[in-house]
């Protein structure tokens, strides 16, 4: 166990955590010059399309140090995204220590503090390394002054390096071996493993990534799932080099892979303990705490056919991301499908581009909506979250809708924006105070819907990333509530009608509008789209058809004849328009859940 460091690359986006982790398995000699590719951890295709990490991955390193002495080095490379936060705060569970980058021409930036504070929670040893210093507006010694003052970490310690070139690498590694500590547990005692994260093979079931605490495992030991008490026998384990490395046991501070021919992928949850069925462990490992979802939509498969598809696809995508959560739901216009929970829009396309790439499925999504309270004259109480199921109006006597207790940390310099921004979203109660010098803890009441729409999005960006976010459901409060259609050529869209205050539903409606503008192709003949309140048309935009120049021919002579032949051609769109179909994109859909910035 002396020789195992167990360590995370934390930082914010782009500042070149995988690059990192690219020249550490270059050093080490895992990969061959012919072999290498850049961003070998990143694994999936919408990673390398995008250039950003979304999946924390695992790899074990070989390290000799300039004594000659030899150590085994587990390193977690994690996102830098704000969306996905709940992978690094799960990656470090598995860790003692973690690097801290920072861009030498950026310095100190949102995501940089707020991984930090993860790590401190964890009570990481951390070492701050500059990269990037090969920039010609790279500044180390000014983001040396940055890391003293704001980090409170001591400049002395900081490791200058560029990924890209090398320099500077070796001595990160140095510093791993001298600096963090090796991991603590029992070989002997009892086995205590912490699952961190799981992939689903077809042929082998579920690749159990584990962190063990205590004790060990090896082939054909019975271990037990303390969360459903499921039992397995153990086929296979072993350690993440570039591909599955078997060996002959896992014991006390390594990280693994446990292969037990698990075919049932709701029997793993991240964050469960796995213990030995002859020798348990007396408790569990205290696992992971709730994530809280910001934004939430409904997924319908295109064909119904493809549900049973998207159930078991949505089943194997929450075994490798525990930030999503879902549900069953359905639709008057699109049949069955599933009531979904993100971290954000950036988190919802990811989700989405998943599920069409790995698992070929055709999606739509739905406007985000809330759960309301419907009072009716009758004295009668329904619950309505879905739009196609809103009362007749002259039913209803008042609506309630959920508010919440937001609670924001944000620099003193954003008060005013962010103050504003919950002005405009009905926020109510505000009051604030200082935790801490310079910034402010902000706390406001909210209806839920305009938090889910495009709230949090909206927060980073008048906070510039810095702001986080949490909120706490208080109760349900009278709402003059509308249902808002969208109309495309006439004919209702199911998939994009929405709950809105009444207040909001012209801002809403026609935002809508001029996203499906965008989106929607142009036809041969005008397209009218329209926000309407039942038969009152709120706001509209046309999407002007294609014509062919059919007065080109006729040059001089008498104007009647162009004329003629411009009303034949109305004549004909006109025509068209009563029988054309217009197909919908599926980016339209999402589109619209986007706010104009």
């Amino acid at each position: 166990m002396k020789s195992i460091r167990n360590f995370s690359i934390i930082a914010h986006i782009d500042h070149g955590k995988s690059t990192l982790a690219d020249r550490m398995i270059q050093l080490c000699g895992m990969v061959t010059d012919r072999e290498f590719k850049d961003q070998l951890l990143d694994s999936m295709d919408i990673e390398r399309e995008r250039g950003i990490t979304i999946k924390s991955q695992t790899i074990c390193l070989p390290y000799k140090d300039a004594d000659g002495v030899e150590y085994q080095l587990n390193l977690v490379d994690t996102p830098g995204h704000v969306d996905f936060s709940y992978e690094v705060s799960r990656a470090l569970a598995a860790c003692e220590g973690a690097l801290l980058l920072i861009d030498a021409s950026q310095g100190v930036e949102a995501q940089t503090l707020a991984n930090l504070y993860l790590a401190l929670e964890n009570d990481l040893e951390i070492i701050p390394v500059i990269n990037k210093i090969d920039l010609p507006a790279a500044d180390p010694e000014g983001v040396s002054l940055q890391i003293e003052e704001d980090l409170g970490l001591d400049a002395s310690e900081v490791i200058p390096c560029s990924a890209k070139t090398g320099e500077g690498v070796d001595r990160i590694l140095a510093a791993i071996a001298a600096k963090i500590p090796p991991p603590e547990g029992d070989p002997e005692a009892p086995l205590e493993a912490l699952i961190f994260d799981a992939n689903y093979d077809p042929y082998r079931g579920t690749i159990i990534s584990v962190r063990l605490f205590a004790g060990s495992v090896r082939p054909g030991d019975t271990i037990i799932f303390m969360a459903n008490n499921a039992e397995y026998r153990v086929e296979e384990v072993g350690l993440f080099h570039l591909k599955r490395s078997p060996t002959e046991k896992l014991s006390a501070g390594q990280v693994g892979y446990i292969l037990a021919g698990v075919k049932q992928v709701e029997d793993t949850r991240p964050g469960d303990t796995i213990t030995n069925k002859d020798r348990p462990c007396k408790k569990p490992l205290p696992g992971f705490r709730e994530v809280q979802q910001v934004v939430f939509s409904s997924l319908y498969p295109i064909s119904t056919d493809d549900y049973e598809d998207l159930a078991a696809a949505l089943e194997k995508l929450k075994l490798n991301d525990a930030s999503l959560s879902f549900q069953k739901d359905s639709s008057t216009a699109l049949g069955f499908g599933f009531r979904c929970g993100f971290l954000g829009l950036l988190h919802l396309e990811v989700i989405q581009e998943r599920l069409e790439c790995e698992f070929d499925l055709s999606l739509i999504l739905t406007v985000p909506t809330v759960n309301y309270h419907f009072y009716l004259v009758d004295a009668k109480m329904v619950e309505i979250d879905n739009p196609a199921h809103f009362p007749d109006p002259g039913h209803i006597d008042h609506v309630e809708e959920p508010f919440i207790k937001a609670t924001i940390l944000i620099p003193e310099r954003y008060m005013g924006a962010v103050m504003t921004l919950c002005m405009e979203r009905r926020g109510v109660n505000t009051n604030y105070h200082y935790p801490t010098p310079g910034r402010i803890e902000f706390s406001c009441e909210l209806p839920l819907a305009e938090v889910i729409y495009d709230f949090y999005d909206r927060l980073k960006s008048v906070t510039q990333g810095y702001g986080s976010f949490d909120y706490d459901m208080l109760d349900y409060r009278e709402s003059d509530l509308v249902k808002v259609d969208i109309l495309v050529n006439g004919e209702r869209v199911d998939a994009l009608s929405q709950l809105v205050n009444r207040s909001r539903a012209r801002e809403r409606g026609l935002n809508a509008c001029e996203r499906l503008k965008e989106e929607i192709p142009r036809q041969m003949f005008k397209i009218a789209i329209q926000a309407a309140i039942g038969g009152t048309i709120i706001a509209r935009t046309n999407i002007s058809a294609l014509r062919k120049d059919v007065t080109a021919k006729c040059y001089g002579g008498d104007i009647s004849r162009k004329r003629k032949l411009l009303e034949k051609q109305k004549a004909g769109k006109k025509r068209m328009k009563t029988v054309g179909n217009v197909d919908i994109p599926q980016r339209a859909f999402l589109s619209v859940l986007r706010s104009k910035k």
